[in-house]
């Protein structure tokens, strides 16, 4: 059951909220699908008497739902988009991937223009869908235990959590930064800071002696493999 209590705040902000979706895409142009993956088909076919080929573009963000699916889903040839955006677009930093079928080059700028509202976004085929979601979104978990361990590294060599926590997250930030602003390769970066003999090299080599390197790659490829099934 709805429950339209929870979206007075955006009634209160000027937007149209509907208990019917039937009712909501006859209003509207641009239909939007963030639900779990099992429910698209069903929410499409239910609209199929109010979808028009002529007026919606249909964005689904749901994983492994393909284009196909959803065209056939919604019984009408009308343009259709995955979007993989991730939980960075709480922040307006979110990477959202998009592929796109029966779509023009009008609609696909329109869809770029709105999910850049959220970051930046990148244009894929759709078989690399699966890999961005696993790179992208499920990337963000992967980034956040890394960020954990360097915190819980400067807490053992004496920090306190939140003075460890500020020079972590600046630390990240600044190595982003650097290989998007310059466009080098990480291990240019890195040779920079790898002095003969120095501390830095010995950490490096002391966390590649570990799997450091070839545990995440391993975590990517197994996220993969589990997204493909």
């Amino acid at each position: 059951r709805r429950n339209l209590d929870r979206l007075e705040h955006l009634k209160q902000q000027g937007v149209n909220v509907y208990s019917q979706n039937s009712a909501a895409v006859q209003k509207a142009e641009i239909i939007i699908l963030t639900v779990k993956p099992y429910t698209v088909g069903a929410v499409l076919n239910s609209l199929q008497e109010v979808i028009d080929a002529n007026r919606h573009i249909i964005i689904s963000a749901a994983t492994s739902v393909s284009l196909a699916d959803l065209s056939e889903a919604a019984d009408v040839a009308c343009p259709v988009f995955r979007v993989m955006p991730n939980t960075a677009a709480n922040v307006n930093e979110s990477v959202t991937c998009i592929s796109h079928r029966h779509a023009s080059d009008e609609q696909v700028k329109l869809v770029e223009e709105l999910f850049s509202c959220l970051g930046t976004t990148i244009n894929i085929d759709e078989d690399h869908m699966e890999a961005a979601t696993v790179l992208g979104a499920c990337g963000i978990a992967y980034v956040m235990r890394f960020i954990r361990a360097m915190i819980q590294g400067g807490i053992q060599i004496g920090f306190d959590t939140k003075t460890a926590s500020d020079i972590v997250y600046q630390t990240v930030l600044g190595a982003a930064e650097l290989l998007i602003k310059r466009g080098e390769h990480p291990e240019h970066e890195i040779d920079k800071v790898t002095t003969p003999k120095g501390c830095t090299i010995e950490g490096l080599n002391e966390m590649e002696h570990n799997g450091f390197s070839s545990s995440l790659i391993k975590g990517i490829v197994a996220s993969y493999k589990k997204i493909e099934r």
